[in-house]
């Protein structure tokens, strides 16, 4: 099915399909069992180009404008904005923060793979324009949730937490 020329229409119909998507992500994201979100798993491990979090500072700059984003806290949510360095020496906390960076990367990822709707129901160039807006909307949360994670447990080796 693709949608025809009315731009419009097709704006529109994208737009109420992302938000859809978005929203049904993170229904299912707050359901999927907290296991799925172990940052051991392969998905979340730091990669080797990631370099200790190195290359999230050198090249794109985080530092910059990590704060300067807004943080969904979902109602009795963990909110990672303000952390208290007792809290940081707590396993109980320290396990709960690296699961919530977790769940939001996976989130943010799968807010991401909108492309595939786009490819099946519009029509070149559309498919391309409505596949950048979720990456260009959620690649940076979901550095920042790469980024806090890989230093949060460096320094927590360092302080051996673990």
């Amino acid at each position: 099915m693709f949608l025809g020329d009315d731009i419009l229409k097709c704006v529109a119909i994208n737009f109420c399909l992302m938000v859809l998507c978005q929203l049904i992500i993170l229904v299912f994201c707050q359901r999927l069992n907290e296991k799925f979100f172990d940052y051991r798993r392969n998905f979340y491990k730091a990669r080797k180009f990631e370099n200790n979090g190195k290359f999230y500072v050198k090249y794109l700059k985080i530092k910059k404008w990590k704060d300067k984003l807004p943080q969904y806290v979902a109602k009795n949510g963990f909110s990672k904005r303000n952390i208290n360095l007792n809290q940081v020496y707590n396993k109980e906390y320290f396990e709960r923060f690296l699961l919530e960076t977790c769940r939001a990367e996976w989130n943010h990822f799968m807010c991401c793979m909108y492309f595939v709707i786009s490819f099946l129901i519009n029509k070149f160039p559309f498919s391309i324009i409505f596949s950048i807006i979720p990456l260009v909307a959620n690649l940076p949360f979901l550095i920042i949730q790469r980024y806090n994670r890989i230093r949060f447990l460096n320094f927590n080796l360092k302080k051996s937490v673990l």
